[in-house]
Order: C-alpha cells, then structure tokens, then sequence
C-alpha cells in the first residue's frame, strides 16, 4: 500500500520482483540501478542468502512529476527464490503495490515457474491479500532469458503463466533488454491504481527504515 511522507512531500510505492531461483530478478535490479542518475536514487541494498542475493533500492523517476503535490518516490525489491525463504518472501510482499513476475526461458526452468508463481499468490492470500485484490494489484510478466538457443517459446509461457493477459514483456536482463520497459509499466499501472477509491495511502514516518542487521551497501 502507497505511504505518504508528509515532511518529504512525497508517495512511497513498493515494487516486488518475484521468480523462481536464478531466474534474472537481481539481474533486472542492478540494470535498473546501474541505468539511474546517481542524483535519484537511494544506495543499492544488499541480503545474502545462500544461493543468490536479495536486493532493494528507491529512486525518484525523471518523467512523472508531481502527483497530488508531491514527489513520486519508487522502492524497488527482489525476493529470493529458493523454496526455504518463505518468510522472507512474505515480509518482502507485505504492502506491495505492483508485482513484476520475472519467468525464467530455459525450458528445465518451465516447472519452478510454475511453482513459484503459485507461491507467490499463496503468500500473498498469506498475508491478506485476497483473490479479488490480486485480480486488481498491478501485475507485469516478464520472460527473461529470451536470447537462449532452447527459449521456450513465447505463447507456451504466456499461456502457463498469463492467462488473463497481464501485461508482459521478452527480456534478455543481462543485456538490459526490456527491462526498462517492465518497469515503467509496473509504475504507470501503479499511478494509475492511486485514484482507485480502495486505495487509501497511509501516512509514514519521515524515513521509510531498511535495517535489517545482515543488509549491506554493493
């Protein structure tokens, strides 16, 4: 849910990436960072688990100015993929106002997309989201890894895993293929759901914490 931080002037919205294991959801993370002016954004946050690394940051985007009289300020995060973080996938997604699921091409990855997409929607009705809110949060499909010899193809993957035609994208994150282009659609539909009238922004502190004890500047 979009928090306003009145002393700062600004709305906070939080951007979840999620994917199975290895899939190019950090990949897409570092692209964006590496991609944004250093003047509007935050540090590049860092969670090692033991397979890969959980990643966040906020930015302020260059072409949606003011909204509501106030700045527009982005927290973008990644989930770890493996099957044992499950709480710490759930306490990523509390308050999320757009998912961006990234789908791993290979085709030995066609199961753990599957599964991990269910997971998804089980943590989300874990934490109170329920089937009629999911159909409303913005939600991006992303099939990363486009450019391997094996991709499966396209209209494979859009049928398993968008059948109600969410917006999606082919994405080569190593290359930066796409990615923009999945973001900016996760935070236009974002915007756009902040005139929706079940959406109420609560009020934050002036600074939105990110301390967890093992978090790292990369």
């Amino acid at each position: 849910m979009a928090l306003i931080n009145h002393r700062a002037r600004e709305i906070h919205f939080k951007v979840v990436y999620y994917g199975p294991g290895l899939g190019g959801k950090t990949t897409n993370l570092k692209c964006l960072f590496e991609r944004l002016p250093a003047e509007r954004r935050g540090r590049l946050i860092s969670i090692a688990t033991d397979n890969e690394r959980t990643l966040f940051f906020d930015f302020l985007p260059i072409d949606v100015g003011l909204v509501n009289g106030m700045m527009t300020r982005f927290h973008l995060y990644t989930v770890p993929g493996q099957i044992y973080y499950q709480r710490s996938r759930r306490a990523v997604l509390q308050g999320v106002d757009a998912v961006v699921f990234v789908a791993d091409s290979h085709p030995a990855r066609e199961r753990a997309n599957l599964e991990s997409l269910a997971d998804l929607r089980a943590n989300l009705a874990t934490i109170g989201i329920d089937e009629d809110a999911i159909a409303r949060l913005p939600w991006m499909i992303q099939y990363n890894k486009r450019d391997l010899t094996l991709a499966m193809p396209l209209e494979r993957m859009r049928a398993a895993l968008n059948p109600n035609g969410a917006p999606d994208f082919e994405a080569v994150a190593t290359s930066g293929k796409g990615v923009n282009e999945t973001l900016k659609s996760a935070c236009k539909a974002v915007l756009a759901r902040l005139a929706a009238p079940d959406l109420r922004p609560r009020v934050a502190p002036a600074h939105v914490p990110v301390t967890p004890s093992e978090a790292r500047q990369v």
